[in-house]
């Protein structure tokens, strides 16, 4: 029994041609969009792309550009199908092209689906690259003479003043790196050399944070050193008091930020599946009706449309029975290829069991 089936006259046939024409032809300007919202995540990661670890964050803008370029040549094809659908002659020349088409458009719209999903699903992943990445650039900030890493102190510090932000996960995290530059260390002090030998691995640590921490927005001067010891400013508290640097860590930041991006490039995906969806459906009515009418050999004859020719469960067991013969098929046909009688094994005689050596053809 086919599923949700719908009765079409010739009319009705004529208008559903014309609509589908016209939304294939919107649906290439949503591959478009698309398009342009995977390019425009693909630069936004690109452009702190030094902020983060190798790995799989470029999927999901890949997927997105990839779809658009798909949708836009596939809804191309079928403005130009679809208007020739309102004559059943022209309509004939593309009857063997309808299941396949039809075939393509559903992996293309199921592949937006996985590009609105992954949308959402990225944050894991996201947010482990953040931490890495800011992890290992903020050991290189004061590396500003090696070539490859020399960049790094200018981008972190126009990060943490962009974003207001400090550290990886807060301020404390450049309590354990040694932010500042060997070369700008008077190594004749005897404080720089207490602090250089009092650390397992000789690093200049301190309780201080670079200048891009600072929050302009404080009422009192800047505190750049000794940001947990009380005593050593004037009406000063660290626990209590609101501090003069940005709390907030770069990664939960910059999270948030690509989290937004995301969460907006996201709906916007969705939204575009849906409208696919009705595409896809109204193409599915008018294919099934149209080749109706072929079989009838009226074209002016009224004709039923449906989404599938049987019901869900024998649709479902007609193309497992499908792969499983394609199984069967490619068994059958390994073993004829073992079993060839033009091959004759030679075996050589090692102790009690025949090994084989070589296959040669027999001889005519």
């Amino acid at each position: 029994m086919a599923v949700l089936k719908v009765k079409f006259t010739k009319t009705k046939r004529d208008k559903l041609a014309q609509i589908l024409w016209i939304l294939n032809w919107v649906s290439v300007v949503t591959g478009v969009i698309l398009f342009s919202l995977g390019l425009f995540l693909k630069i936004e990661i690109k452009k702190r792309s030094e902020m983060m670890a190798i790995g799989d964050i470029n999927s999901v803008p890949n997927m997105l550009i990839s779809v658009g370029v798909i949708a836009c040549i596939i809804n191309f094809l079928g403005g130009k199908i679809f208007y020739d659908c309102s004559d059943t002659n022209k309509f004939s020349r593309w009857k063997l092209v309808m299941v396949p088409y039809i075939v393509c458009t559903f992996c293309f719209t199921f592949s937006i689906l996985v590009g609105a999903v992954m949308c959402y699903t990225m944050r894991n992943e996201l947010e482990e690259s953040l931490y890495l990445g800011l992890r290992d650039a903020i050991k290189f900030y004061k590396d500003t003479d090696i070539p490859g890493r020399c960049f790094l102190k200018k981008t972190i510090d126009l990060l943490q003043i962009g974003f207001q932000c400090c550290g990886n996960n807060g301020f404390r995290d450049w309590f354990e790196i040694q932010w500042v530059s060997i070369r700008y260390l008077d190594m004749a002090s005897k404080d720089i050399k207490d602090r250089l030998k009092s650390n397992v691995d000789g690093k200049f640590l301190v309780d201080g944070v670079p200048f891009s921490c600072f929050n302009p927005s404080s009422p009192r001067p800047c505190i750049q050193y000794q940001l947990t010891n009380n005593s050593a400013h004037y009406n000063y508290d660290f626990l209590t008091e609101e501090l003069n640097i940005w709390v907030k860590g770069c990664r939960e930041a910059l999270l948030d930020y690509y989290t937004d991006i995301m969460r907006s490039i996201g709906l916007a995906v969705l939204l575009i599946w849906l409208f696919e969806l009705s595409v896809l459906t109204g193409v599915r009515y008018l294919q099934t009706a149209m080749r109706n009418v072929l079989l009838h050999g009226d074209p002016e004859s009224e004709s039923d449309g449906w989404l599938l020719e049987n019901s869900f469960v024998e649709t479902a067991k007609y193309n497992i029975s499908i792969i499983k013969n394609l199984g069967k098929a490619n068994q059958i046909s390994t073993v004829s290829g073992m079993n060839d009688p033009n091959m004759d094994v030679q075996t050589t005689d090692c102790g009690s069991d025949n090994v084989p050596t070589k296959s040669v053809p027999k001889a005519s």
